[in-house]
């Protein structure tokens, strides 16, 4: 009898351990704010060549690593208001996102929002006319995070940046080779 009552008593203190740990987590979680950082790149082409090259969508599977297929669904395209839905595969993750274009006065900026599961993402670009016939395309991004997506934001936000800087390299090797 003793036994088993330690046993249960045992059993009790791990329970309230895990209650604890798990009420901290939530508490980190919910105090989580949106992650904004920006990152930018200079490309050896005019201005007018390089926005030119980002604002036709036939491109963006030349230098989006992953982006399978780009569907309008909604607005006119490639204007404020359309929606496109975006289809990612990245390793053995499949993505998909539905991109809302929110501002498009290029080249001073381009700003869409773009929503998957646990994410809602505000991207801005903008591109600069630079001496010697150059650009520099810089983009400003905020993640909000949801659920599982907001201990990845934590745990892993440099990856998102990683990822952002990649997109703009791949861009300008693209706009580069054009």
């Amino acid at each position: 009898m003793k036994r088993n009552v330690a046993t249960q008593v045992g059993s009790l203190k791990f329970l309230v351990q895990s209650l604890k740990i798990k009420i901290l987590l939530l508490n980190v979680l919910h105090k989580i704010t949106p992650m904004k950082y920006s990152v930018s790149i200079t490309i050896d082409k005019p201005v007018d060549e390089v926005v030119a090259l980002f604002d036709n969508v036939d491109n963006m599977k030349k230098w989006m690593e992953g982006l399978e297929s780009f569907e309008h669904i909604s607005g006119t395209p490639g204007e404020v208001g359309a929606k496109s839905r975006l289809k990612f595969k990245m390793g053995k993750r499949e993505i998909e996102m539905i991109e809302t274009i929110t501002v498009k006065n290029l080249p001073e900026e381009f700003t869409g929002t773009y929503e998957a599961k646990g994410v809602f993402n505000i991207v801005k670009n903008s591109f600069e006319a630079l001496p010697g016939n150059k650009t520099k395309y810089s983009t400003e991004q905020e993640f909000q995070f949801k659920g599982f997506m907001k201990l990845m934001g934590l745990l892993m936000p440099g990856a998102f940046k990683k990822q952002s800087m990649k997109y703009l390299q791949d861009f300008k090797a693209f706009a580069e080779s054009q």
